[in-house]
């Protein structure tokens, strides 16, 4: 089983009866027809009442005072349909002249009735049929029954309202309206204090007490530009609120106290109103709640503040609705073949007759499967791809709106046909994007966009420049409402900028054309490189590159080298820092300046010693050599395993360690040694000029 739910506001809406009534072609609903006896879903369907229908429209729907039967009344031909709610059926149906206009129940059951038809004739019901016939002089299009007196009032087509007292059998004299020439549209009685009120074409409300038969107040909804005609009336059952609709949606509350409005609510379709109910609120709920009608939409609101609570919009044009009062149960009678049924479960619990729907609403709460599962929708450009505009205006190819509805299999068929290699290109495609998904790392790449990358470029800048402009404006609340808004990362969008089938291809012909001229991006010229080579302190980033790969070779070959070098001194190291520090500060005192000059200086290791750069093959080729046969005379001083004792002997040949002095380290010492040469004596011992 089947149960269809709308949820307008967040509540629940269930369609109990009038499902079936699908929007589908004709012909499609006929060749369905056929097939309804092998239907399942259509089997298990759930029918509250039985042939709750009409074989075209229905018109009007009312309950009986005693909330046992409702009575129907419907075309074509026109007819009246009794349903028994004890029995969850029709009781009769029984068929009359004209169609029907309007009717009220006068009994607390159904078993007396006044209607009034659309050839100016009001007909007097009872449990075996017709009674009595009568007309009246205008076309008539309401009444309503004064139950103390017993008479019909009927609004007609003129400035009168008829009286038809139904205890004497005659017509009594009629109610003159003074702002009526054009017609009364609506009639309502008060049950409170049986005030009669009169909605006219001319934009009135004219209120008469029943007693003296004279009028007791007028209020008037036209407005200076714009002219009314009431369309709907009810009266509050606390005798002080007053509902009005007008033929351009709009429903009006007043207090009858008072000629201010209380509140206004627009209907948004512009469609006249066509029925106003207050309905009653369960025990839990306080708030009054009032259902509007016209013949698109109901809408449900609250009477204080104007709240909507929910709406249901029917697939068919509305004629009637009626709640049944203290559940939340609502008859529709509309212009399709079943009357509907909606169940609301917010405005009160199911009614007596029908309380297991309080159960199955949850159960049996399913989705609607698609009516054109077996059939599928093309267009003409589609159709003519597919090699198949050869069968327009067959039965294989049906036209509908701007396009065609085929058979889902012959659509297949053709399709392969005409691209037998389609399904090895989308399985081609498929293992690509599984395998890819699989390759991805831990590790995510931080570019966020696959495909048009231009685009999303351009969209981000956009977005920053938008952040930039809330951010001057100091409007905290808006810088965060345009970050948290990106369009790259927002996941309606995510396919555009991840998918290639949404690639734009920016050198095509019809790319062109849409952006006929558009700014691309150029390279940088040797003047910005510059800018920005200075502004990285004179580093680019493949000398960053390399003087990185130099570092860790050159790490590597003091490792691997000989570690005989001296320690320079304290002073050496405060002399290198000195230095370095004067670099440094001729580096930032030429950073921005021109042009750049970049000096070649030897570098030092932290023990203040030359950094060592890497030689050539032929000189470390030559000091290994030496480091050999200095290794060979040393072995050949060493004797193992000596008198066959294990023992090893060694012999250490003395030679004087060569001082090592470091040139050029800056220090003033002074002369070692005191030189004679070409230097003049001033003394006169000869012996001390004979030295050799």
């Amino acid at each position: 089983m089947v149960l269809k739910v709308q949820r307008a506001n967040d509540v629940q809406v269930y369609t109990v009866s009038g499902s079936g009534s699908k929007s589908i072609p004709d012909w499609l609903a006929r060749k369905n027809k056929k097939t309804l006896r092998n239907d399942a879903e259509y089997k298990s369907r759930i029918e509250l009442l039985q042939d709750f229908e009409f074989p075209e429209a229905s018109n009007r729907i009312r309950l009986s005072r005693d909330g046992e039967f409702a009575m129907a009344t419907g075309t074509y031909k026109p007819h009246i349909r009794l349903y028994e709610f004890s029995q969850m059926s029709m009781k009769f149906e029984r068929h009359t002249d004209a169609e029907n206009v309007t009717f009220e129940i006068l009994s607390d059951d159904w078993t007396k009735s006044v209607h009034l038809q659309g050839d100016r004739s009001i007909d007097l019901h009872t449990a075996g049929g017709i009674y009595y016939s009568t007309r009246i002089p205008t076309f008539g299009r309401d009444l309503s029954y004064h139950y103390p007196t017993a008479d019909v009032l009927v609004g007609a087509a003129s400035d009168e309202v008829y009286r038809l007292n139904l205890d004497q059998g005659r017509f009594l004299n009629s109610l003159k309206l003074e702002s009526a020439s054009q017609g009364v549209n609506v009639t309502d009685i008060c049950s409170a204090h049986q005030l009669f009120g009169f909605g006219t074409h001319n934009g009135t409300v004219e209120f008469w007490d029943p007693r003296v038969r004279s009028r007791v107040g007028i209020l008037d909804l036209n407005k200076q530009n714009d002219p009314v005609a009431i369309t709907a009336l009810r009266f509050a059952e606390d005798g002080l609120n007053l509902a009005v609709g007008s033929n351009t949606g709009i429903t009006t509350l007043f207090d009858l106290r008072s000629p201010q409005a209380l509140l206004t609510k627009d209907q948004g379709y512009g469609l006249p109103i066509k029925q106003l109910h207050y309905l009653q609120a369960p025990p839990s709920d306080t708030t009054s709640r009032l259902l509007s009608a016209d013949s698109k939409i109901i809408k449900l609101w609250d009477v204080q503040t104007g709240k909507p609570h929910t709406s249901i919009e029917p697939p068919n044009d509305i004629n009637d609705v009626q709640p049944v009062p203290g559940s939340g149960l609502i008859f529709v009678a509309n212009e399709g073949i079943p009357m509907h049924t909606f169940y609301v479960p917010s405005l009160g619990p199911a009614p007596r007759w029908c309380s297991f729907l309080d159960n199955l609403t949850e159960e049996l709460e399913e989705t609607e499967a698609s009516v054109y599962a077996n059939y599928k929708f093309v267009t003409r450009k589609e159709l003519d791809d597919l090699g198949l505009q050869h069968l327009v205006g067959t039965n294989v190819v049906r036209a509908y709106m701007h396009g065609y509805f085929i058979d889902f299999r012959l659509y297949e068929k053709a399709k392969l046909i005409a691209n037998p290699f389609e399904y090895a290109e989308h399985r081609q495609k498929t293992i690509a994007a599984k395998l890819e998904k699989e390759r991805e790392s831990r590790i995510r790449s931080s570019k966020k966009t696959k495909v048009n990358n231009t685009l999303a470029a351009r969209l981000l800048k956009a977005e920053e420049r938008e952040r930039a402009k809330a951010a001057r404006k100091g409007d905290t609340a808006e810088v965060a409402d345009v970050a948290s808004t990106s369009i790259v990362e927002d996941a309606r969008f995510r396919d555009a900028f991840n998918d290639e089938d949404f690639r734009v291809d920016e050198a095509s012909h019809e790319f062109n054309i849409i952006n006929p001229t558009r700014s691309t991006k150029r390279g940088l010229t040797a003047v910005e490189e510059s800018e920005d080579e200075r502004a990285n302190n004179g580093i680019s980033s493949d000398d960053e590159s390399s003087d990185s790969d130099a570092s860790e070779q050159e790490a590597k070959d003091e490792r691997k080298s000989d570690k005989s070098a001296s320690r320079a001194s304290d002073d050496q190291i405060r002399t290198i820092k000195v230095d370095q520090g004067k670099k440094q500060k001729e580096k930032k005192a030429v950073a921005f300046s021109e042009p750049i000059m970049v000096s070649r200086e030897a570098e030092v290791n932290e023990n203040g010693a030359p950094q060592k750069r890497a030689r050539s093959f032929g000189s470390r080729l030559s000091t290994e050599t030496i480091k050999q046969a200095r290794m060979a005379q040393i072995q050949a001083n060493i004797k193992h395993d000596v008198a066959g004792k294990g023992t090893k002997e060694m012999t250490f040949l003395p030679e004087p360690k060569e001082k090592k002095r470091s040139k050029g380290d800056g220090r003033d010492e002074g002369k070692t040694r005191q030189e004679y040469q070409g230097r003049r004596s001033a003394s006169g011992n000869t012996f001390r000029k004979m030295r050799s």
